[in-house]
């Protein structure tokens, strides 16, 4: 690939080099795909998101390609190649394929997806882009949203294209788009969102210019699909950097379109009525939870952090000797919780599971110094669930205070409550709490049919254990016609 005079020769130099690197490494696929292209007399380009990562030195097997030749021709082409081909996004002018290669002494998995050269508008009304194909790379590449992901390599030949300098904003770290950003975003206001997205996927700066479009353009989200804007929202919440993208929607004005509730943390506080930064507080929330997972990132985890306070504006009250006070916030953070998620097409799993551990994250501080019986644990313990150890990292991220003692005595008592739910857990299979007489056994000792009696009947006998603790079984059947007999 040819060098070019930049600002920043060394660093470009290096990306170069780490590019030709990682095409060597899916050449295997990548040129013999692109050979069937010229054999029918089409041109095909890595392009976008694979070039950039290219450079990085991060392109994994995940391959785009554009292309001169049109859906049907694609499909002609690849259907006898690939694996797999798919079809879904053909409207929008992607063939999507899977194809096993050796690459080295490994035979590896690619996802590929073709897409003709195109372009893409919004009108004021729609939430769905009109897409009419272009004929050459150089008018495809001016339609993307940024020039680090504005950039090509023609195949087999490996023809650096890059007509906007994304390389060398790519050694700058900054985003800036091909075009004006104007444009851009009237184009696809979702542009917006990427911008926030890739500041903190890859922990780059976004150029003043793009900035202040995004600022005076932000109402133009409210046309792009719910389910379009959380994928978005996943994307940043989910990346390295969370906290400078959601920064970045909040100063641009982008959150009030679609987590109002973020912004609206920013309470103001005066010297009468001083307060902890409930805005500032999250976010330190949000990263204190990340560093506790374990198994990759955590949707839900990084949702219930972000989400956990949102309660608290609507239930500040200026107390008489000078303290603010957010009495159940966390019950009505749940509510507007679920009611936020919703909006925004999340799954009903998901949104019950948020809601529950914003409810819950309380919960612990009426622990104090130990004072909960084992009825409590066991409660604690049966309504946290399978969420019981997302409960413990959002509880343990809660505590963000800079006051060491109170930090070290908050952290023992929950190192204690921790304690307590794993000897209750070997003792009693805690996560499997149930009444010491099912349903047919419930049955069977009062001598009735299947009906609201049994349920109650039921719930009193799980009551019963949760507050006391595994029984005997004639103890149990003793306990349920004591009950039964005060029915009447």
């Amino acid at each position: 690939m040819p060098n070019a005079n930049e600002d920043n020769p060394s660093a470009l130099s290096q990306a170069q080099q780490r590019a030709v690197s990682e095409l060597l490494r899916v050449a295997p696929v990548a040129d013999d795909l692109a050979r069937r292209f010229q054999e029918a007399g089409f041109s095909l380009a890595l392009v976008g998101g694979s070039v950039r990562d290219a450079l990085l030195g991060r392109l994994g097997n995940d391959l785009d390609f554009t292309t001169d030749a049109r859906p049907e021709d694609v499909l002609k082409i690849v259907r006898p190649w690939a694996d797999a081909v798919w079809e879904v996004g053909i409207a929008f002018g992607t063939v999507g394929a899977q194809k096993e290669a050796r690459v080295g002494d490994a035979v590896r998995p690619f996802q590929i997806e073709v897409t003709t050269y195109r372009s893409e508008a919004y009108d004021r009304t729609s939430r769905k882009p009109e897409v009419s194909y272009g004929d050459s790379i150089e008018e495809d590449l001016v339609r993307r949203d940024f020039t680090v992901n504005a950039m090509a390599v023609a195949l087999p030949e490996k023809e650096f294209i890059d007509p906007y300098g994304g390389r060398e904003d790519l050694a700058k770290r900054v985003l800036r788009t091909p075009g004006t950003p104007e444009e851009s975003f009237s184009d696809d206001p979702l542009r917006m969102m990427r911008a926030a997205r890739f500041a903190a996927q890859l922990d780059f700066e976004v150029a003043p210019e793009v900035v202040a479009a995004m600022k005076d353009m932000a109402g133009r989200l409210e046309i792009v699909s719910a389910e379009r804007v959380r994928d978005e929202l996943n994307k940043l919440i989910l990346s390295a950097h969370p906290r400078k993208g959601l920064t970045l929607l909040v100063d641009t004005g982008l959150a009030d379109h679609v987590l109002p509730e973020l912004p609206a943390l920013r309470l103001e506080s005066d010297e009468h009525h001083r307060h902890k930064d409930v805005y500032d507080h999250t976010l330190i929330v949000l990263e204190q939870a990340m560093a506790l997972e374990e198994d990759g990132t955590d949707l839900t985890l990084r949702l219930a952090a972000l989400l956990h306070d949102i309660g608290k504006p609507r239930t500040r009250r200026f107390e008489k000797d000078g303290r603010v006070s957010f009495h159940h916030h966390e019950v009505v953070g749940a509510k507007m919780t679920k009611k936020r998620m919703t909006a925004l097409k999340y799954s009903n799993e998901l949104v019950k599971d948020v809601s529950q551990l914003v409810e819950l994250h309380l919960r612990f501080h009426g622990y104090g110094a130990g004072e909960w019986t084992d009825s409590a644990v066991r409660r604690y313990v049966r309504d946290a669930g399978p969420l019981l150890d997302r409960l413990h990292k959002l509880t343990r991220s809660d505590c963000t205070t800079r006051n060491k003692r109170k930090a070290a005595a908050l952290s023992r008592a929950y190192d204690g409550l921790e304690q307590r739910i794993a000897e209750l857990q070997e003792k009693e299979e805690l996560d499997a709490i149930r009444p010491d007489l099912d349903g047919n056994q419930i049955m069977e000792i009062l001598g009735i049919r299947p009906g609201p009696e049994v349920g109650a009947a039921y719930k009193h006998m799980l009551e019963l254990r949760l507050e006391n603790g595994p029984m005997e079984h004639d103890a149990a059947v003793a306990a349920l016609k004591e009950w039964w007999a005060e029915q009447g």
